[in-house]
């Protein structure tokens, strides 16, 4: 369930503050044949299920890309911030994919809320996630998103 603030000085104030997990997604071979058409990245190791058994993960795996833009389903699950006329992506200061996740796998997203700070007109969010894969030591995407909320 997600933690829901109204307005930017509700948002401010859970700056540095644990945000939870979010539900499970699984990851399954159409959700990776539509990101790969989508993109035009159908390489063999995420797209042919026979070639990628022999090749060096047992199965198809997920675009790194994919797992990516999974984060913002999953953060939508853990925070709402409403009283804003616009949200917006504002970027990643890093992103690191520690582990492949294989198809049928679930992902799911851990997140802390680093940093607010005052931009003209709203905020700028830091937010510290990690994607973890359900069974895995190894998370699937560590990253830092940058967004902005705007009065």
């Amino acid at each position: 369930m997600a933690i829901t603030v109204n307005g930017l000085d509700e948002l401010k104030q859970l700056a540095g503050s644990d945000l939870g997990l979010s539900g499970w997604i699984e990851i399954t071979q159409e959700r990776i044949h539509t990101f790969a058409n989508a993109t035009d990245d159908h390489q063999w190791i995420h797209v042919d299920p026979d070639k990628a058994k022999e090749g060096p993960f047992g199965a198809p795996i997920a675009h790194g890309y994919l797992t990516l833009s999974l984060f913002v389903p999953l953060f939508t699950e853990l925070l709402d911030v409403e009283g804003v006329t616009t949200k917006v992506n504002y970027g990643l200061n890093k992103v690191r994919f520690p582990a492949p996740v294989p198809v049928g796998s679930r992902i799911r997203l851990a997140a802390r809320l680093a940093a607010v700070d005052d931009v003209p007109g709203g905020v700028q969010t830091t937010v510290d996630g990690t994607i973890e894969i359900d069974g895995s030591a190894k998370p699937a995407a560590v990253l830092q998103s940058v967004s902005r909320f705007y009065a």
